[in-house]
């Protein structure tokens, strides 16, 4: 697999997405980090969006929320190289019924090769890395021979 450098500039872009149950968690840790987050661009799916704009009184680009096509969206993004990061604080111990989106969502991560913090501990040690402070060039697996590829008809 040949690989592409693409650069992530000082300024990330980050997802921040909870399921309800992770909410407070993921608020008390953008509070909590609210001055390393300040200068980040930060995307988030419906109540999670309303409510970190509320509480950090920063701007947040709000998209659907995850039920309704969010998780979806955030995926779209990171594919189209608009989204660095993903926080995405998922409660493993309940079933949700839109649990193919999410799965969808942390595979776009992957195949894309962003971080992921799936917990506040991982979400910590990301933030805080010294990476965070300055342009950085991930490594992306070049796919144009699979979109080149010819299908017979």
């Amino acid at each position: 697999m040949n690989y592409k450098k693409v650069v992530m500039e000082k300024d990330k872009k980050l997802a921040l997405v909870a399921h309800d149950n992770k909410k407070r968690d993921l608020v008390e840790w953008a509070k909590y980090n609210r001055v390393l987050l300040a200068h980040h661009r930060i995307y988030a799916t419906g109540t999670t969006g309303r409510i970190l704009e509320q509480e950090l009184g920063v701007e947040i680009i709000k998209l659907n929320s995850g039920p309704l096509g969010g998780d979806q969206q955030i995926g779209a993004r990171i594919a189209d190289n608009e989204i660095d990061f993903l926080i995405f604080f998922w409660d493993p111990l309940e079933p949700h019924p839109h649990d193919p989106d999410v799965k969808a969502l942390l595979r776009m991560a992957v195949v894309w090769n962003i971080p992921i913090a799936c917990n506040r501990a991982s979400a910590d040690f990301m933030i805080s890395s010294p990476l965070m402070d300055g342009d950085y060039a991930r490594l992306v697996p070049d796919y144009n021979a699979c979109r080149e590829r010819q299908i017979m008809p």
